[in-house]
């Protein structure tokens, strides 16, 4: 069997199963062989019933019976249900579109059931559980035979590995599937493409080697040496890719600014409050790489409220003062990109409090239209002007500061001297887009990429491997510190309360829930959480009669989410319900308080952020965290909301916790679970980053290394960095 035979002419598939494997991405022997296990079975964690919790994957073992097949009453889907039973008591199986399973399982047999522990409607289910017959165990998984000593002396403890599944393929059939493929020694030919030395710097074992162990593990050694392997392998190529973007952007030329002392120190003295000593540090470093005669690319990661934007607007100044060069007239531009129209409007108001003093044109453009700051009629507001004229007034340097949308790099914008980019948490703003900033003479501008999402210190590393990092990690002086309370739904009634002494001082609440609509009550698998409408209109009803309650979520239209903002920003709206669309950048420093329902379906970095909504001014601010969830794992959690001191520290605490799939949004990275295995380990990213550097300063193009280049190409591929 060759690595690039087509699965079709290897396995006998039938129509479910080829539709199954295209789904995954699977089409070749190549592809099966890296669709790695997403777990062990193993024995040793074998659970009673009794002690199982929603949430968690767990392997019981008991007598099944009440097997039957029906249809989802709304959804129609087949499944197969049943019961398990062991010594503590019983629990309902769920197999949803595999009904085929209740006529292959017969009731009374002793089986071994590994799934999802899901609370429904009616109590505890387990939902598609692997399964496997084991006439010959006891029915008490708990007895000397699965002790952990026993465990260790034997070096068994999980009996096969588990893949990921989908509609028409079982995690069984790849077992058996690749149990051909190393039958046929198909490994034998297999090349490495991570040079010999590092594997042996790092005591990693080879491609073949990996492969044999990661799914047919003698022992958890082999496999986390295997799983160990694989981690590192993807975050050196995510690293591969960054250090050659940095020396491709690094080729260009820059326009050096030169940063006066006297003028910087004019600026940041208008500033309504005093600079922290971080923000000070901040500008320093952005002066000096922006002196340099390469383009600066740095990220400069903030909590919210630490004040990215005055970093910025300084930043800005700077660049827009100097001539171009060897001109006595016209300014250098700036460009400032925001993810959403409501922050475009926020930062260009923002921009002329900064700038009012000075004679600058600032401009806005955004996809319902165009603004220009100062106007003739009103030289201390703005005008609205024609897409047309803004755009021929950028073109010839008139406008030195434009503010926007996505819609800043369309090929309809042109600048006549682009010498700064800002970017807001646009996360990846990748080397495709940056290379369509840079001119015909090969100047390209300075990039500032600005993030208020704290990310762990090793995904900065990694994502953000071409860029340098700044860190604002202190707060405006004069800010208290909001008081957090974790609410269990005993204490809800109490909250009001306090809430309504708040609203009545003149403050404004928001009110966060994890959906926008209720969800379908008939629907299997249905996530039972609430939803800004109906909370909007229990709030109403139930509790803050005398207040004026509106809603915002995602679904609702630009215009329709600016009319909400404006109202409340204006505390026309006491009580805003919304989904976490508010997370990003909303500034009303008159709310001061926040409920968060639900909290533990969002990450700690994410309920920081949502909270960091309410400390906009110097009042004393208040988060009120409800929490559904008794689990001891979630009242752990949120406790660390209480104790952290910024957003950082529970970035980090977050990948410890919750482990890498769930980390605030990590699938929006596009690393795998094996990638964010290596990214919670900062000496594997610190190894890889450093051998990336090392072979890219040797070597930029991997002419040495072709076989590395190609998996560089193919990773880079699934890596949505662009």
């Amino acid at each position: 069997m060759e690595l690039a035979d087509r699965l079709e002419t290897k396995f006998r598939l039938d129509a479910n199963q080829k539709k199954a494997l295209n789904k995954l991405g699977l089409f070749s022997v190549h592809d099966l062989l890296f669709h790695f296990p997403a777990r062990y079975s193993d024995v040793s964690k074998v659970k009673l019933i009794t002690e199982l919790t929603p949430g968690e994957t767990a392997t019981v073992f008991g007598k099944i019976s009440k097997l039957k097949t029906r249809k989802g009453f709304r959804s129609k889907i087949p499944m197969a249900e049943g019961e398990i039973e062991d010594s503590s008591g019983k629990i309902k199986i769920i197999w949803f579109n595999q009904a085929y399973l209740a006529k292959m399982i017969h009731s009374g047999e002793n089986v071994k059931l590994t799934g999802h522990v899901t609370k429904g409607k009616y109590g505890l289910y387990l939902a598609n559980p692997e399964f496997e017959r084991t006439p010959d165990i006891s029915i008490d998984a708990h007895n000397t035979l699965f002790s952990a000593k026993n465990e260790k002396e034997s070096g068994k403890g999980f009996s096969y590995p588990i893949y990921h599944e989908t509609r028409g393929i079982t995690s069984k059939w790849f077992y058996h599937a690749i149990e051909k493929i190393l039958r046929e020694k198909t490994l034998d030919n297999i090349e490495d493409y991570i040079p010999e030395d590092i594997l042996k710097k790092y005591k990693l074992p080879t491609l073949k080697t990996s492969l044999i162990w990661i799914h047919k593990p003698k022992n958890m050694r082999d496999a986390e040496s295997a799983r160990k392997r694989f981690a590192f392998e993807e975050v050196f190529c995510i690293q591969l890719e960054r250090q050659h973007d940095k020396f491709e952007y690094r080729k260009n030329k820059s326009f050096q600014i030169k940063a006066d002392e006297k003028d910087k120190e004019e600026f940041v003295k208008r500033f309504p409050f005093t600079p922290t000593n971080s923000q000070k540090k901040s500008v320093q470093t952005i002066l000096e790489d922006m002196g340099k005669s390469f383009p600066m690319s740095r990220l400069l990661e903030g909590d919210v409220g630490s004040g990215k934007t005055a970093v910025a607007a300084t930043a800005s100044y700077m660049v827009v003062k100097q001539r171009p060069n060897g001109q006595g007239f016209g300014n250098l531009q700036t460009a400032y990109m925001a993810p959403t129209e409501i922050l475009a409007i926020q930062h260009f108001e923002s921009f002329i409090q900064y700038f009012k003093h000075l004679p600058m044109n600032i401009g806005l453009i955004t996809g319902s239209g165009c603004r220009k700051f100062p106007s003739k009629v009103n030289p201390s507001g703005w005008t609205d002007i024609s897409r047309a004229q803004l755009l021929k007034w950028t073109a010839n340097g008139e406008i030195p500061i434009l503010i926007g949308t996505h819609a800043l790099i369309q090929k309809s914008i042109k600048f006549k001297n682009l010498a700064l980019v800002v970017i807001d948490e646009q996360h990846r703003f990748g080397t495709a887009q940056r290379r369509k900033l840079v001119r015909k003479d090969n100047i390209g501008p300075h990039l500032l990429s600005m993030t208020a999402t704290p990310i762990p210190r090793t995904l900065a590393l990694t994502i953000y491997g071409d860029l340098d990092l700044s860190l604002l990690d202190e707060m405006p002086a004069g800010r208290k510190q909001i008081i957090t309370e974790i609410i269990t739904p005993n204490k809800r009634n109490e909250t009001y309360e306090k809430i309504r002494e708040e609203l009545k001082n003149g403050r404004q609440l928001y009110v966060i829930c994890p959906r926008i609509e209720e969800p379908d009550p008939t629907k299997e698998m249905a996530v039972q959480a609430k939803s800004a409408i109906a909370e909007a209109k229990r709030l109403k009803k139930e509790v803050f009669r005398e207040y004026e309650i509106e809603v915002l979520h995602s679904k609702m239209s630009k215009q329709k989410k600016e009319a909400v903002m404006k109202d409340f920003t204006e505390n026309k709206i006491h009580i805003l319900c919304a989904t976490s669309v508010v997370e990003v950048g909303v500034n009303v420093p008159n709310a001061t308080m926040i409920i968060i329902e639900g909290a533990e379906r969002f990450g700690l970095a994410q309920l920081h952020q949502l909270r960091g909504r309410v400390i906009r001014s110097n009042h004393q601010a208040y988060c009120y965290v409800f929490a559904d969830s008794k689990s001891q794992k979630t009242t752990d959690r949120l406790k660390a909301l209480k104790t952290a001191k910024n957003g950082f520290e529970l970035a980090e605490l977050d990948l410890t916790l919750r482990g890498s799939g769930e980390l605030g949004g990590t699938k929006q990275w596009g690393i795998s679970d094996l990638g964010m295995e290596a990214i919670k380990n900062i000496k594997m990213v610190e190894a890889a980053r450093t051998e990336a550097i090392r072979l890219i300063s040797e070597d930029p193009e991997l002419l040495k290394y072709p076989l590395l280049k190609n998996k560089v190409h193919e990773k880079a591929g699934e890596f949505h960095f662009e």
